[in-house]
């Protein structure tokens, strides 16, 4: 879980140029204070101290282990430009421990159908499931354990939770921009049914027949019609994939 952002504990450009370190020591004792309160529902965190070996912070739930040496993690968190402050370090190590990987009860339990990336260039999307952890939304990755059966009903199940997440759809002109407040990934699970995306725009007064959706993952989703689409997607600086609606049923599953 190493080199990933520290949620709202980074701190701004020049703190992240022109870091002051954080320290181990600081770091160990915050852990030690912070990381049983944060081991609940069946999360073990806690730390491991090696007399000669270094000291670990280990965070394990259901099939899922993670250790990290105490001086890795603090390495990070200096390059974020985490402040070196006691609360600083608690807000970071919190931050942590949510992007913790997804364990496959998890996934059943809680997990979201999403639309991301599938690729480092962003060139194409998947259907992913995520789970909601704060302003964070970790992707569930399957474990070896999870057979064809699981990973079935984990999706099946993430797709019918995308119906329920509230977001927010803003019209400008043409185009209708779905959003979601705090998580921006999740403003693709409007997508699994195109059908009532079409309805609530209707709803608005702007008719689209033929609705074509821009989709840049962790950013609002745009619909519009065909010719429009293609003009934001060209205009923008970001990648995205343009697809009509009809396409979106289609996609795989990245997982």
């Amino acid at each position: 879980m190493s080199q990933f952002r520290f949620g709202g504990s980074s701190a701004g450009l020049l703190q992240r140029l022109r870091p002051v370190r954080v320290d181990v020591v600081d770091l160990l004792d915050v852990a030690t204070a912070l990381l049983p309160e944060l081991a609940v529902d069946g999360l073990r965190a806690e730390v491991l101290r090696r007399p000669g070996a270094g000291s670990q912070l280990v965070v394990e739930e259901d099939e899922r282990s993670t250790r990290i040496a105490a001086g890795e993690l603090a390495d990070d968190m200096t390059r974020a430009g985490v402040a070196p402050t006691p609360e600083g370090i608690a807000a970071a190590l919190a931050a942590w421990v949510d992007a913790r990987p997804v364990t496959d009860a998890s996934a059943a339990r809680e997990g979201i159908a999403v639309l991301d990336w599938t690729d480092p260039a962003s060139t194409a999307v998947a259907w992913r499931v995520v789970v909601r952890r704060g302003d964070l939304a970790v992707a569930w990755v399957p474990s070896p354990a999870a057979g064809p059966a699981e990973r079935h009903r984990a999706r099946s199940a993430a797709l019918g939770r995308a119906h329920d997440v509230e977001l927010q759809l803003r019209v400008e002109g043409p185009v209708a921009l779905w959003s979601h407040r705090t998580v921006p990934v999740l403003a693709t699970a409007a997508l699994v049914a195109p059908e009532l995306l079409i309805d609530r725009i209707a709803a608005t007064g702007l008719a689209m027949p033929d609705m074509h959706v821009v989709v840049t993952p962790h950013h609002p989703v745009a619909c519009a019609g065909r010719g429009v689409a293609a003009r934001l997607a060209g205009e923008s600086c970001e990648p995205s994939v343009t697809l009509p609606w009809t396409e979106l049923a289609d996609l795989p599953w990245g997982w």
